[in-house]
């Protein structure tokens, strides 16, 4: 099971700035999380979602993570 918690603070320290609301989609291991940060400005939406991929990957690597629904973004101005 996942620590939202952590998740969210793994996801901010790979992204400082960033507003992050992680939550428990099932099974604590099925999660979604919404994702706005300054570094989004000008990526494409598939590099957006690899970058928070990489701030997680520790965590679906030892399966605490089964799933992870992503909506990302950068700030509007």
């Amino acid at each position: 099971m996942a620590d939202l918690d952590e998740i969210r603070s793994l996801i901010e320290a790979a992204l400082p700035g960033a507003q992050v609301d992680v939550q428990d989609h099932g099974g604590g291991d099925h999660l979604a999380a919404v994702v706005v940060a300054p570094q989004f400005e000008g990526m494409s939406r598939i590099d957006q979602h690899k970058a928070v991929y990489a701030a997680v990957q520790a965590r679906i690597d030892d399966g605490q993570i089964h799933a992870l629904a992503l909506k990302t973004r950068a700030p509007e101005a």
